[in-house]
């Protein structure tokens, strides 16, 4: 039942939301009982999942004495609550002599504090309704305002509800062991096969929740190889790709693709300027392309939570994501997150970025410009300390590629040299190290040495 406060002119929440009395006070009353319960509550229940205002300062006042190393039982919590001037808020010692005539099942202690949380998550949910109803009402609020909020706030809810557990060793190795003898059995990569042949040999294919940098001076062939990699990945496995464009827009990189699948120039493809053996390429690659689940975005001033709204309608639309490729990651914005000091905005994004790897487990590739200091040195070959205004990308990324051709910098070198070596300069779980690729400017096509 919906309440109208006449004041505010606003929904309020209901005077009773779903809770569970007796569950709380089990849990209450075990904690005076069993000194070490606490160990199992304290880590999965926050004063604000009790609903009843005199069970949170209870509670509160538990988790107060458990930090500073006082027992824990009728006496001492009683004495506590008094000399803090917080008996009364509990209602008084009646209230504690109750919960010791409880007598708790510790067996099903687990199954109360999962009810308690159960209730506890749907009255977040209720305020979250009452709060998007209010917030459609204020006609100066943009609806995208409204939508981010309330992606936010979701996703916060979301993860509370998939409160990660702790592991023990014993059941991780023994999924380790499962791993390695499955391996055994089928031999394959872990990870996307990226399609070139010594960079799988280092990265054993690009890994679920790995983020990875492709660093580069302009024109150095970044977005080509992205594209490259893109396609590989859903001709062999099937899986959707996401590729966000903040520089181009989705028509150049059609042309882009189309120009690396057939074999045809940009430049012809553009003015249209076709032959017969042409169309018979096109009209055979057109409808191959478009049967793969390749999704480009090419919404400029990209955020964070632009990322993740659409990461989500794919899943939804797809059931699944295979890579997300991002070009490029200094044209991004944070929203929630503006200030005049744009290293700061960047290792906010790109934590942001290995976040979202890690909730979707999808790899992401993100391009990254390199710094002028480049172009100052004798030796032109990229290090990580070029990665351009943050030194957090270098921190965050899971495996840092940096491109480099010679003829780009060498004019004397014919241009027909096609020789591009891609430097592994981070592997968080790997080596590093320098691998030769082709790379046909023409057609936008990197291939195997």
């Amino acid at each position: 039942m919906k309440t109208f406060d006449k004041t505010t002119g606003l929904l309020t929440v209901d005077k009773y939301l779903p809770h569970n009395f007796l569950a709380e006070k089990i849990i209450l009353s075990s904690l005076l009982i069993n000194s070490s319960a606490i160990e199992l509550i304290a880590t999965k229940v926050k004063v604000e999942t009790f609903y009843f205002k005199n069970h949170q300062e209870l509670y509160k006042a538990i988790i107060e004495m458990y930090k500073n190393n006082i027992s824990i039982d009728i006496i001492t919590l009683n004495t506590f609550l008094q000399d803090n001037g917080l008996l009364d808020r509990i209602g008084g010692t009646k209230v504690l002599i109750e919960l010791i005539n409880y007598v708790p099942n510790l067996l099903y202690l687990e199954e109360y504090v999962s009810l308690i949380n159960d209730k506890y998550l749907r009255r977040l949910l209720i305020k979250l309704g009452y709060k998007l109803i209010n917030s459609s009402y204020i006609t100066n609020l943009s609806l995208e305002k409204i939508l981010n909020n309330l992606e936010t706030e979701i996703f916060n809810l979301t993860n509370e509800i998939k409160a990660p557990k702790i592991t023990s060793n014993a059941e991780l190795l023994a999924n380790v062991f499962l791993e390695l003898k499955q391996k055994c059995l089928n031999p394959i990569l872990p990870g996307l096969s990226s399609g070139f042949y010594d960079l799988d040999s280092f990265t054993q294919g690009f890994q679920k929740s790995d983020l990875i940098i492709i660093a580069g001076r302009p024109s150095m062939g970044k977005t080509a190889l992205s594209l490259n990699i893109g396609l590989n990945i859903t001709k062999k496995f099937s899986v959707p790709i996401l590729f966000f464009s903040l520089e181009m827009s989705d028509e150049q990189l059609i042309y882009r693709l189309l120009t690396t699948e057939t074999n045809i120039s940009s430049i012809k493809l553009k003015s249209g300027n076709l032959c017969n053996e042409d169309w018979l390429v096109l009209n055979k690659v057109i409808p191959q392309l478009s049967n793969l689940p390749f999704f480009i975005h090419d919404k400029p001033n990209l955020s964070i939570q632009d990322i993740r709204t659409k990461v989500k309608k794919i899943i939804f639309e797809q059931n699944q994501i295979g890579l997300i490729i991002i070009d490029y990651l200094q044209l991004m914005e944070n929203s929630n997150f503006r200030t005049e000091n744009r290293s700061q905005e960047l290792s906010k994004i790109t934590r942001s970025l290995k976040n979202i790897a890690r909730e979707f487990q999808v790899p992401i590739i993100a391009l990254s410009q390199l710094s002028r200091n480049v172009e100052n040195r004798t030796n032109k070959k990229p290090i990580l300390s070029d990665l351009r205004e943050s030194g957090s990308i270098e921190q965050d990324a899971d495996v840092v590629l940096m491109l480099y051709r010679e003829n780009y910098y060498n004019s004397n070198l014919s241009q027909l040299n096609d020789k591009v070596q891609l430097i592994i300069s981070k592997q968080r779980n790997g080596p590093v190290g320098t691998i030769d690729l082709k790379f046909d400017p023409k057609f936008l096509k990197f291939s195997n040495q």
